[in-house]
């Protein structure tokens, strides 16, 4: 089962919680046990698991790649200005796999999910939710209620 949901970003570089979202496409789908693919589609931005607490830690990972990936000084600049965008997200990568427990999200207490927009504003990134049930223990349970 899957879900695709669009999310606004307001500014070139930013971290967008989109747990809640998450969670919601879980809670729809019924599932209890299995995995949950989070995935954006685009070249220039990622998904993250990170801190969801202090808005400090966003900030700081966003320093951290301006600093390490400066904009300006790549050779796909010359195409569209855009050539930190590209690496920033290849490093952050395109999708996060959630273990989902018990119909929960298998996130620890500080942990939420993030959209990373390296090359905004954008009016629709789309983020694809792809929920796999683990049908092991339905099978076993099916199977030896077969055998009763």
């Amino acid at each position: 089962m899957y879900r695709i949901i669009t999310v606004e970003t307001t500014e070139r570089e930013q971290l967008v919680d989109v747990t809640a979202r998450v969670e919601s496409a879980v809670e729809e789908s019924g599932i209890q046990s299995g995995l949950v693919s989070v995935y954006v589609k685009g070249a220039t931005a990622g998904i993250m698991i990170q801190e969801n607490w202090d808005d400090s830690v966003q900030t700081d990972m966003i320093s951290l790649l301006r600093k390490m990936i400066p904009q300006g000084v790549w050779k796909h600049d010359f195409q569209d200005n855009n050539g930190d965008a590209h690496l920033k997200s290849g490093i952050i990568g395109p999708g996060e796999v959630i273990p989902l427990i018990d119909g929960e999200l298998g996130l620890s207490t500080w942990q939420n999910i993030f959209l990373c927009e390296f090359d905004g504003p954008r009016r629709e990134r789309w983020i694809v939710i792809t929920i796999m049930e683990d049908t092991s223990q339905r099978e076993q349970h099916d199977s030896a209620n077969q055998k009763s």
